[in-house]
């Protein structure tokens, strides 16, 4: 059995897309959509750049889910291929949301739209420059749990994301993530500040939470063709409403994408397939279980050589 996985924020590229988008109507037409649904050309920022305002939340996540969603629907209609075969859909933070649109929770349109409201609260929600995150290599999730309990009178951070064996992410405020950064050394633990803007995944999020809620409670979801993984319990999951209130929690939550990878493995999946920018979530998947195939969706040659 398989399942299908889209990645998150960190495997945009200025021109992702560029290859499938020159030589297929049907990624065209899609590109041509979005640009009218947003009122801007997030086309033109994907394909040319510049990469400063391909880099910015706001637009980077409606782009990877345009990526994302464009060769889900190529592999589908051009190639014959049907991935709503997979057992599940599981995505990592915004790739929850191109995995709920392409297993046809939400349409094409208002992922769209709910990503570029997403990324601009989530971008807006901490004070610039206030807040960040540390990846932490090499260590556990009891490990960096313990430390962070012993110091949690000095200092506040949170665990974003258990993205592998090996590599979690941590959140908080720059000047709680010094002091930590001084302990994780000292501890021989290594770390690496990460060039993102803003503390995803952690309580700094509150007000991100807030307007998502609201936006989130403004639109219907359908049924859905496939069960999801969801970020926050890292379970399987199909109600439309309960993975409403999933997201919501996902904004301010752990994503668990070690956890989701190894449920999914233990309910039958040997084979996984990433649809959209980089290769990201194929490696934490090799990470996590190197006897898993592991298909990486990118361009035309990758689609022909696809079989499932």
């Amino acid at each position: 059995m398989f399942s299908v996985i889209f990645p998150g924020q960190g495997s945009q590229i200025v021109g992702m897309g560029k290859e499938l988008y020159d030589k297929f109507d049907i990624v065209k037409d899609l590109f041509k959509q979005a640009d009218e649904i947003l009122n801007f050309s997030i086309s033109k920022i994907i394909l040319e750049g510049p990469k400063e305002e391909l880099d910015l939340t706001v637009n980077t996540q409606p782009a990877i889910y345009l990526i994302s969603y464009s060769i889900f629907n190529l592999v589908k209609k051009e190639f014959n291929l049907n991935l709503n075969q997979a057992k599940y859909f599981a995505g990592h933070s915004l790739g929850e949301y191109s995995a709920l649109s392409c297993a046809g929770y939400l349409d094409f349109s208002n992922t769209l739209k709910i990503l570029r409201i997403r990324g601009d609260a989530m971008q807006n929600s901490a004070p610039e420059g206030q807040g960040g995150m540390v990846a932490v290599l090499g260590s556990t999730v009891e490990v960096i749990e313990k430390i962070l309990t012993e110091n949690k009178e000095n200092l506040k951070a949170e665990i974003a994301n258990d993205n592998s064996e090996g590599q979690i992410v941590l959140s908080g405020k720059n000047v709680d993530l010094e002091k930590l950064i001084q302990i994780l050394k000292d501890n021989s633990i290594k770390n690496i500040k990460l060039p993102v803007s803003a503390p995803f995944h952690c309580a700094l999020m509150h007000n991100a939470t807030k307007i998502m809620k609201e936006e989130l409670n403004k639109l219907n979801f359908k049924n859905g063709q496939n069960k999801l993984i969801s970020n926050v319990t890292a379970n399987e999951i199909k109600d439309p409403e309960e993975l409403k209130n999933l997201l919501i929690k996902q904004i301010e939550n752990r994503v668990r994408w070690r956890e989701s990878v190894i449920n999914m493995i233990k309910n039958d999946i040997s084979h996984f397939i990433e649809i959209g920018p980089g290769k990201v979530l194929s490696g934490l998947v090799k990470r996590i279980n190197r006897d898993v195939k592991i298909d990486t969706i990118n361009n035309q040659t990758d689609i022909e050589n696809l079989k499932i």
